[in-house]
């Protein structure tokens, strides 16, 4: 007689194997990986048929790949993609979420976009208040 799995084990299962890898780097772990960096202006093409459509560029950073820590400690070089999400907790507990490859550091803060297809700036957040960094691949 063959067992019957529950429902419940496949969702767990399923929202397992979808779920997205988070990392975390130190604020001068980032602040370093930058020093190199430049800015460019990232170009969205949205094929749409019978259409191509030019988003406005948005502004954001050259970097292909950062070094990060996973859940084990263990250091992880991770590739930088348009899907790649940034995760910062603040001192006061608050947390803004945006796109990796528009994060940009200017005077002692970060600031990037909450998306690619206009310029949704987050309110730049000052390194000193940081508490956490967390990537999501």
């Amino acid at each position: 007689m063959a067992k019957k799995i529950s429902p419940w084990f496949l969702i767990f299962l399923t929202v397992q194997l979808m779920s997205c890898a988070t990392y975390h780097v130190s604020t001068q772990s980032l602040i370093e990986q930058f020093a190199n960096s430049s800015t460019e202006k990232k170009k969205i093409v949205l094929p749409i048929f019978p259409y191509t459509f030019f988003i406005d560029p948005v502004s954001g950073n050259d970097l292909k790949t950062i070094k990060c820590l996973d859940k084990s400690e263990q250091e992880k070089i991770i590739p930088v993609t348009n899907r790649t999400g940034i995760r910062i907790t603040q001192i006061n507990n608050s947390r803004t979420t945006f796109y990796f490859n528009t994060l940009l550091l200017k005077d002692s803060t970060i600031t990037g976009s909450k998306t690619h297809f206009f310029n949704a700036q987050i309110t730049p957040i000052k390194f000193t208040d940081i508490s956490k960094i967390e990537i999501q691949k």
